[in-house]
């Protein structure tokens, strides 16, 4: 006896199940769901998947975004604890790790997030081999780059942005860098301008938009770095990946600044056990 779906619809082509821009998100706390709702919201995906060891919220998670699936034109939302809900990914985004508490600093959770990543960076490799990955991290400001309609803002103070500066940029520097803690001290912890971010990145990359991005990559042979450290650097991003960068001339302050954050990082990265 036939279905009523037989009824119905009359295949004539079998369904290519291989996506064309499937996304995996690993993690779905705040960042992890921030991150889906606005790549969903931008129609970057003609499938998302969800993975995570809470398998209770990862399926509240997923059955949520699927009641909303209407208003969303990705037809496909699926999750699961094991990766091979991830299997043939074109960008998996990495959200899972330990939380930053109210008054830890970053530096404190490298090592609990080395050991989570070395459980979860092969197994989606394995998956997906082809796949790019985005790793959610934060970047450093540069006062040099800063402009408006291309006039460098330097030009007009030189001073800008250092102690002697009148109108105290500085503060403006500072508050970016400390608004995270701010937010966690507010509500706990930070996600919707994440999840933006993540989603302008992801769609650089799987609509090969070759933009230029602030993100962490390889700076060893760069301004002197003979260390292995990943910082954040212009990078034209686009569906290679990082395909190129982009050599800022800095001047000798913002170097020796550079050069100090790529210390301190090799600092903590050489006790880490790997």
């Amino acid at each position: 006896m036939s279905t009523i779906k037989e009824k119905l619809i009359e295949n004539l082509i079998e369904e290519d199940k291989i996506s064309q821009s499937k996304i995996t998100i690993v993690g779905t706390g705040a960042v992890g769901m921030a991150c889906a709702i606005c790549i969903l919201l931008k129609d970057l995906a003609d499938e998302l998947a969800l993975v995570d060891v809470a398998v209770d919220k990862l399926k509240g998670e997923m059955m949520d975004l699927q009641h909303g699936s209407l208003f969303f034109n990705t037809s496909k939302i699926t999750s699961g604890k094991d990766y091979i809900v991830s299997a043939n990914s074109k960008l998996v985004i990495v959200t899972a790790g330990a939380r930053q508490q109210e008054g830890e600093s970053r530096l404190a959770l490298v090592q609990r997030n080395v050991n989570i990543m070395k459980s979860i960076i092969p197994t989606i490799v394995q998956h997906s081999p082809d796949c790019k990955m985005l790793i959610v991290s934060n970047p450093v400001p540069l006062w040099s780059g800063v402009n408006v309609a291309g006039v460098a803002l330097k030009t007009l103070d030189p001073k800008l942005g250092t102690d002697s500066d009148k109108d105290q940029w500085k503060n403006i520097h500072k508050q970016v860098v400390e608004s995270a803690y701010e937010i966690i001290k507010l509500k706990g912890y930070t996600s919707w301008a994440i999840g933006l971010s993540v989603t302008d990145l992801a769609g650089s990359i799987l609509k090969n938009l070759r933009r230029v991005h602030p993100v962490s990559t390889m700076v060893k042979g760069l301004y002197g770095i003979k260390e292995e450290i990943f910082l954040s650097i212009p990078c034209v991003l686009g569906r290679n990946g990082v395909s190129d960068v982009v050599k800022v001339n800095l001047n000798s302050e913002e170097e020796a600044f550079f050069k100090k954050s790529a210390d301190t990082l090799w600092n903590v990265q050489k006790e880490l056990i790997f």
